[in-house]
Parts: structure tokens; C-alpha cells; sequence
């Protein structure tokens, strides 16, 4: 199985804070640190340092080749990523409080210049038994979801960040959910927070998906028809959580890749994700395989 990644690439700015900066405050910064980053890039850094063979697709700017260095090294395939000469990377700004917590800009840059004629030419390679991951930083994604199943690829979505414009994609297509409570009530359509019927509602709604739930501190549940699993979190000192929602979301897939069940998959993720909050920064947290391998045999 090969997997196909379309999502964004970014250069993050970390500014650690006493505490989120409020309207009309500004806020002097302990210190600030850069990091590669990205919900694409983090989730094909997961996938390839799960063993997964995933193809990093999407758009850089000059600014950015340490990202591509940085992807090829973890053992992501990198030729299909587009360097344009006339658009900055796509950067965040993410204001870090001591407990670990997070909030989050976003400026698109490259992520949103991708066409469809580079989008056609990823897909290019792949067909029937692959996967599309995409999230929702880029542009042109309900155009790449509909292209990727008229080849007969299953789609995955994590539907991040939620906006209007995520309710006119064809999620009707998407093969795999992967998202969180707040998520999955904006997707469900309700303001219910009871992970059960969160579940419930989005497996009514999407019957042909199966449905990942990560809920924090609360571990993660998944639905698929009448099958129902959960998993608990592993007890780690919470240093910064960035990057643990795209490394579950990457060691998933590549479990299923693996051809494990659903439930050991899980497991796996969850121990990555563990991992991943133990270290301070988005890409460079995420773990390798021996790793997690290890992290298991104590825990």
C-alpha cells in the first residue's frame, strides 16, 4: 500500500508564554524557538518513520528546503513536492503555556497555491489499494478527494482546521475520518460532547467510514459499522502537545498499512503520540519506529 500525502508544509514559530495572550494584551514571549512544521509534513515525518511508504506531496518556497531535507531524511519520498519561486512557506505562530497547551495561527503561503495540474500529476502514480491523506490547510482538496477516488485510491481525511469551507467538500467520499471531539461535533452537526454519540452521529452520517475520535486525555475511540474499540492514554509528562494529534494520525494508517487490526493500531498510535508530547516541537518530537517499539516494552 502506498500513501499518497497532499497537505501542507510549515515553518513554525514558538513563542513560550506564561498564558494565551488575550484581546488588547501584548505578551512578552519567554523565548522563541523555529521548528519544521505542518499538519502535512507531520503526518508524512509519522508515516515514515512508522516504515510507511508515503509519498510527501504540496508546495515550499524558497524558504522551505530545510522541510524537504528534513522529510527525506525521516523516509518520506520527496519528488513530487513543488518549490515556487514567488511564494513564502506557509508558517504558523503557536503560543506554548507551561502546562504544554497550545493555540495556533496559521498563514497559508505555498500550501495555498497549489493548481490542478500539480495535483493531477501527483495522483499520477497511484491507484487502486493506495491512500489519499489530506487535511484541511491546503487548497484544492474536495478537487484532489474526487480525483483520487475516480482512481480508485481510499481517502482519508483530518478535517483540520475546521471552517465553512470544509462542509462543501464531498465527504461523502472519505474512507477513513480521523479528528478530535470539537471535530467531530462540527462534523456530526451537533453540540452534543459525549464521545458515544459523537461516534454515533458521524458513523450515521458517514455509514461508509470508519471513524477515528482522539479525545485528549481520554484516550481515542473507533467506529466502523457496528464495531466499536477504545484506547486509553499512556501516563507521560506533558512537555508540548503540537505535534501528538499528527502522530497518532500517521502511525495509524501505518499500522493499517502493516495490515494490523484496527485495535492494535490504536495501541501503536497512541504509544507514538505519548511519546510525542514528551518533546518540545512539532516534526522533531515525532518518534521512530524502535521507539515505539521500545516505549512498549516498559509500558
Amino acid at each position: 500500500m502506498k500513501i499518497l500525502n497532499i497537505g501542507s508544509l510549515n515553518i513554525d514559530k514558538v513563542y513560550a508564554v506564561d498564558h494565551f495572550v488575550r484581546a488588547g494584551e501584548t505578551l512578552t514571549a519567554g523565548h522563541m524557538d523555529t521548528f519544521p512544521g505542518g499538519k502535512g509534513l507531520n503526518q508524512s515525518i509519522a508515516l515514515a518513520r512508522a516504515g510507511a511508504e508515503v509519498w510527501a506531496a504540496g508546495a515550499i518556497g524558497r524558504d522551505g528546503q530545510f522541510l524537504s531535507e528534513l522529510l527525506s531524511q525521516s523516509g518520506a519520498h520527496t519528488e513530487l513536492l513543488e518549490t515556487l519561486s514567488d511564494t513564502d512557506t506557509g508558517h504558523a505562530i503557536i503560543q506554548l503555556v507551561p502546562q504544554g497547551q497550545n493555540c495556533i495561527i496559521i498563514s497559508g503561503g505555498a500550501n495555498r497555491a497549489l493548481t490542478q495540474a500539480y495535483v493531477d500529476r501527483a495522483l499520477e502514480g497511484f491507484g487502486a489499494g493506495d491512500l489519499l491523506l489530506v487535511q484541511n490547510e491546503t487548497n484544492l482538496v474536495p478537487y484532489a478527494m474526487k480525483k483520487a477516488k475516480e482512481r480508485g485510491l481510499k481517502i482519508v481525511l483530518n478535517p483540520s482546521p475546521i471552517d465553512e469551507a470544509l462542509f462543501s467538500y464531498p465527504l461523502e467520499l472519505v474512507d477513513y475520518f480521523i479528528l478530535n471531539e470539537i471535530e467531530g461535533q462540527a462534523v456530526a452537526g451537533i453540540s452534543a460532547q459525549d464521545p458515544d454519540q459523537v461516534m454515533d452521529a458521524l458513523l450515521q452520517k458517514f455509514p461508509q467510514a470508519a471513524v477515528v475520535l482522539t479525545l485528549g486525555g481520554d484516550g481515542v475511540r473507533y467506529g466502523k459499522g457496528a464495531e466499536r474499540f477504545s484506547h486509553g492514554v499512556f501516563p507521560v509528562s506533558v512537555v508540548d502537545t503540537t505535534a501528538a494529534g499528527d502522530t497518532f494520525c500517521g502511525y495509524f494508517l501505518a499500522c493499517l498499512a502493516r495490515a494490523m487490526e484496527p485495535q492494535t493500531a490504536l495501541c501503536t498510535a497512541s504509544m507514538a503520540s505519548a511519546l510525542a508530547i514528551g518533546v518540545k516541537g512539532a516534526a522533531v518530537s515525532i518518534p521512530t519506529w524502535a521507539q515505539v517499539q521500545a516505549f512498549g516494552e516498559t509500558h
